[in-house]
């Protein structure tokens, strides 16, 4: 490493309204759009869905104010990785950043850039995800959305290589954009409010049952049904509002972060919640519960804006998509790369990751995540993992706030410019919803839990293997 490379520190150079939007930014992909229907079908009426989408909700912001105070404590690139190895160990912390690498954040990069060009084929036929580019042997295929992808992860990666300015740019356009697109689109549906379809929904809002594809309904008969349906709800909706802790990844880029993480937080995931929250009420006012649940390939969204504009309604959701993935790609190939120099700093990831080049950003963390984006692209499993990664995603929030409580013991008298909002009443609740929601999902959805539980499983071997062959050998005296 030169001299020069050694000097080059990160640029403090997002405000709190950068820090906000990338929150918000990260939140809203193409899922809210879509996720809505598979909720639908699980729960079968008005009032549970936006229940569910209320539970996750108040889920997101009970963390997101929990981690204003490890934000404020240890405001330093890496966010959560850093949160956990210094209320635990670098194991705990390593077992993260490696479930990140290898699925949670470039998984959720290459399903977005994907979502883009799907939902691009509305214009351009030739981009869609029906159709094969090529094949390799009898089950092997790509899509030209799947190579397209590609090419958009390229330009994002290379841009955001060029230093932050540039992608923060990016983020506010796109990022302010989709919030006023998503506040038009509610304000249009109360605009053209249906009273029959708002009364047959809301007539018996809360009667939960199962919604079959065909439109009929199947009721549940038993407790272990209701709790698995509830739990399968929950599954999309914390998809849906994930990645709101990117910005505690970009710390050191944040100005005056003890205090702006903290409010970021909050600010991003009150509006997107409210945003969601409103979106759902407003596919009731619009939409029959079957419809909702039963849309062209879970299409909500569209169906949901035929309805108020007819025919145009799915090119404008289309162009809403296009903007909503394009914004959050960016934040997250921006976000994500930090963790990754943070744990080569620590001397858990590749050496050459740790150096930020002469526009003080990790380039090549950027280029390594980049690649493995690309590989879960082609795999086309990204949309799997991602639903079976949501148990291992929520397992980590929950220890990362149960850090809170080990911190307060572990080191009282470190300086916390932001205490947890609650505490210890508001913390304890998201961890007991936390277990509760994995405990549901080992006992009643199985296939949620093991796949995310195996890929994050893999990081315990890898991190001791590593610390094996990194340790210098003993010379003989």
């Amino acid at each position: 490493m030169s001299e020069i490379e050694k000097k080059q520190e990160y640029k403090r150079e997002l405000g709190l309204a950068d820090a906000a939007l990338l929150v918000a930014s990260g939140m809203i992909g193409s899922g809210i759009f879509i996720v809505s229907a598979d909720v639908t079908r699980n729960v079968g009426s008005a009032g549970w869905l936006i229940l569910v989408w209320l539970i996750g909700g108040f889920m997101t912001l009970t963390a997101a104010v929990s981690y204003g105070e490890l934000s404020g404590m240890f405001p330093k690139s890496g966010g959560q990785y850093v949160y956990l190895k210094e209320a635990y160990n670098p194991l705990v912390a390593f077992v993260y950043g490696w479930s990140l690498f290898t699925v949670i954040q470039t998984g959720t990069i290459a399903a977005v850039c994907v979502s883009f060009f799907k939902f691009l084929a509305y214009f351009f036929p030739l981009f869609s995800e029906d159709l094969v580019a090529f094949k390799i042997g009898e089950s092997f295929t790509v899509s030209p959305a799947q190579l397209s992808s590609i090419v958009l992860l390229f330009i994002l990666t290379y841009i955001n290589t060029k230093g932050v300015k540039l992608g923060k740019v990016i983020q506010k356009f796109f990022t302010g954009t989709k919030l006023i697109s998503l506040l038009i689109l509610i304000v249009f549906g109360f605009i053209f409010f249906k009273p029959e379809v708002w009364q047959a929904n809301w007539t018996n809002p809360f009667h939960l049952q199962k919604l079959n594809p065909d439109g009929s309904f199947l009721q549940y008969t038993n407790t272990p049904a209701f709790w698995g349906a509830i739990a399968s709800a929950l599954v999309g909706t914390v998809i849906s509002y994930d990645a709101w802790n990117n910005v505690t990844f970009v710390s050191d880029e944040i100005k005056n972060p003890k205090r702006n993480i903290g409010l970021s937080l909050l600010l991003g995931t009150a509006v997107v919640t409210l945003i969601y929250v409103s979106l759902n009420v407003m596919f009731t006012a619009v939409l029959p519960v079957e419809a909702i649940g039963t849309p062209e390939k879970d299409r909500v969204g569209i169906a949901a804006a035929q309805a108020i504009f007819g025919s145009s309604g799915t090119s404008i959701i289309a162009l809403m998509i296009l903007i909503a993935s394009f914004g959050c790609a960016n934040g997250m190939i921006l976000s994500g790369a930090r963790v990754y120099q943070s744990m080569a700093k620590d001397g858990l990831f590749f050496k050459k990751t740790a150096i930020l080049n002469k526009h003080s950003v990790p380039a090549n963390a950027l280029w390594i995540q980049f690649f493995m984006a690309v590989i879960l692209s082609l795999s086309g499993r990204y949309g799997n993992l991602l639903d079976m990664i949501s148990f291992v995603v929520v397992l980590f929030y929950v220890i990362t706030i149960a850090g809170i409580f080990v911190l307060r013991s572990k080191k009282p008298e470190h300086e916390r410019p932001y205490k947890a909002f609650g505490y210890p009443f508001l913390p304890a609740i998201y961890i007991l919803l936390g277990s509760a929601f994995c405990i549901l999902l080992i006992i009643y959805k199985p296939t949620y839990t093991w796949p995310g539980l195996i890929i994050a499983g893999i990081g315990i071997p890898v991190f001791y293997i590593r610390e094996k062959f990194s340790k210098p050998k003993e010379t003989a005296i």
